[in-house]
C-alpha cells in the first residue's frame, strides 16, 4: 500500500472518528441527567424554604418590636432568631447544590473535551501530513492525480466537521471558565452563610439560656407536669399510648378551664350574682379548627409521606432528611405537653394545641423545650442529630393522625 493510499485512509478513519463522536458524545450526559435533576429540585426547594423562613423571621422581629410583655417579646425574639437559622441552613443548601451544579458540569466538560481530543487529535495529523505532500510532485506521479482527487474530497468533508469542532471546542473552554466562576462564587456564598449560621445559633444559645433562667423562679407546677409526664413516658408501651394518656390529661385541664369562676358581688344587694364566665355562651366553631398558621418543624428532603407503607403498617406522619444539626420549630402555637427521650424514637417533643389537636416531632438528638411552657409557631424545640437526621412530624386530632401537609401554609 503506498503512502498516497494510506494518506487517504487515515483521513476517512479520522473524519468517521470525529462523526461518532458526534453521535456518542450524549450517552454520558444522558446518565448524568437524574442526577442534575435532582440537584436543580434540591436548589429549588432550598431557595423556597429560604424565602418561607425569611418572611418568617421578618414578621416575628417585628411581632417582637410590638409587644410589651417581656416573656411574649422573648418568646417571639426566640422564633424570629430560630428562623434566622433555618434561614441560613437553607441558604447552604442551596449555596451547596449551586456548587454540585457547576462541579458536575466542570466534570463533564472535563470529559467531553477529552473525549474530542483524541479523534481531532489523528484528523489534524493526517491533514499535516497531507499539506507537507507538494501538489506539483503529486501530479508528476503516475496515478496520483486520482489519489489527490480523493484527499482533496476528504479535505472537503472533513472541514466542515473541523470548523464545527473547534467552534464546539471554544465554546466549552469558555463554558468551563464561567464555571469556575460560578464555583467560586457559590463557594464564597457558602461561607458567608456558615459564618452567619454560627451567630444566629451563638444569639439563639444566650437567649434561651436567658429563659431557662426566668422559668425555674416560677417553675414549680411546670416541674410537677413534668415528672407526670415522664411517668407516663415509662409507663406508656408505645407512642400510641403516651399521646392518649397526654391527650386525656389535657382534656381534663380543657374541661376544667372551661368551669365558670366564682360568683362575682352584685353591684346593688337585691339583684341576681354574675358569673365571670357566661354559662349560656355558646362553643366558638373555630374551637375545633386546625392550628394555624401551621409549618413544617424543620427544613429538608421528604423521605416518608403520610400513608406511605411502613413495616408492615401505614406512616402516620411525615418524615424529613435535614441537614446535621439542624434547627427543629414548633409547628404551630401549643403548649409543651412533653419534651425527652422516648423508646427508640430520640428525644421528642409533644406539643397540644387548642381543640383536641396534637403534634408530635421526633428525631430530635437535643430539646430546649420545657413541659409546661406555652410556644408560638416557629418557637425552637431543639436540634436533629449531627449522624444520619431524620425528623418526623405527626399531626393528630383527637388521638387519629391527620396529614399535616393539608394545613401547611
Amino acid at each position: 500500500m503506498n503512502k498516497s493510499l494510506t494518506l487517504v485512509l487515515s483521513l476517512l478513519l479520522a473524519s468517521s472518528a470525529v462523526a461518532l463522536h458526534g453521535q456518542t458524545e450524549n450517552s454520558a450526559a444522558d446518565q448524568e441527567r437524574v442526577s442534575i435533576g435532582e440537584t436543580r429540585s434540591a436548589l429549588r426547594q432550598a431557595l423556597a424554604e429560604r424565602r418561607n423562613a425569611q418572611a418568617r423571621s421578618e414578621r416575628l422581629e417585628r411581632e417582637a418590636a410590638a409587644m410589651r410583655d417581656a416573656a411574649d417579646k422573648t418568646a417571639r425574639q426566640a422564633a424570629a432568631l430560630a428562623a434566622r437559622i433555618q434561614e441560613a441552613e437553607a441558604g447552604i443548601s442551596a449555596a451547596e447544590a449551586r456548587l454540585e451544579l457547576a462541579n458536575t458540569e466542570r466534570t463533564r466538560l472535563r470529559e467531553e473535551l477529552g473525549r474530542q481530543q483524541q479523534p481531532m487529535a489523528h484528523l489534524i495529523a493526517a491533514l499535516q501530513q497531507f499539506a507537507r505532500r507538494p501538489l506539483a510532485l503529486s501530479v508528476l506521479r503516475p496515478g496520483s492525480v486520482t489519489e489527490t482527487v480523493y484527499l482533496r474530497a476528504m479535505l472537503d468533508s472533513a472541514t466542515p466537521e473541523i470548523e464545527r469542532r473547534t467552534a464546539g471546542l471554544r465554546t466549552s473552554l469558555g463554558r468551563m471558565a464561567q464555571l469556575r466562576q460560578e464555583a467560586e462564587e457559590a463557594l464564597a456564598v457558602l461561607r458567608s452563610e456558615e459564618g452567619r449560621l454560627s451567630a444566629r445559633q451563638r444569639e439563639l444559645a444566650e437567649l434561651e439560656t436567658t429563659q431557662r433562667l426566668a422559668l425555674r423562679t416560677t417553675s414549680s407546677s411546670a416541674d410537677r407536669e413534668a415528672e407526670r409526664a415522664l411517668a407516663l413516658a415509662e409507663e406508656a408501651r408505645d407512642l400510641d399510648t403516651l399521646i392518649g394518656e397526654l391527650d386525656r390529661a389535657g382534656s381534663l385541664r380543657a374541661r376544667l378551664a372551661a368551669l365558670p369562676g366564682p360568683l362575682m358581688r352584685p353591684a346593688r344587694p337585691g339583684e341576681p350574682g354574675l358569673t365571670s364566665l357566661p354559662q349560656e355562651a355558646l362553643p366558638d366553631a373555630s374551637a375545633t379548627a386546625p392550628p394555624a398558621p401551621y409549618m413544617l418543624p424543620v427544613t429538608g428532603r421528604t423521605i416518608v409521606g403520610f400513608g406511605a407503607p411502613q413495616g408492615g403498617s401505614v406512616s402516620k406522619g411525615v418524615t424529613f432528611v435535614p441537614r446535621a444539626g439542624a434547627q427543629v420549630v414548633a409547628p404551630a402555637a401549643g403548649r409543651i405537653v412533653f419534651a425527652g427521650p422516648f423508646r427508640g424514637y430520640g428525644r421528642i417533643v409533644i406539643v397540644e394545641h387548642p381543640g383536641g389537636w396534637t403534634s408530635l416531632v421526633t428525631g430530635l438528638a437535643r430539646t430546649n423545650a420545657e413541659v409546661g411552657e406555652s410556644v408560638v409557631s416557629g418557637t425552637p424545640l431543639g436540634v436533629a442529630a449531627q449522624g444520619g437526621p431524620k425528623v418526623t412530624l405527626e399531626l393528630r386530632h383527637e388521638g387519629e393522625p391527620v396529614n399535616p401537609l393539608r394545613f401547611v401554609g
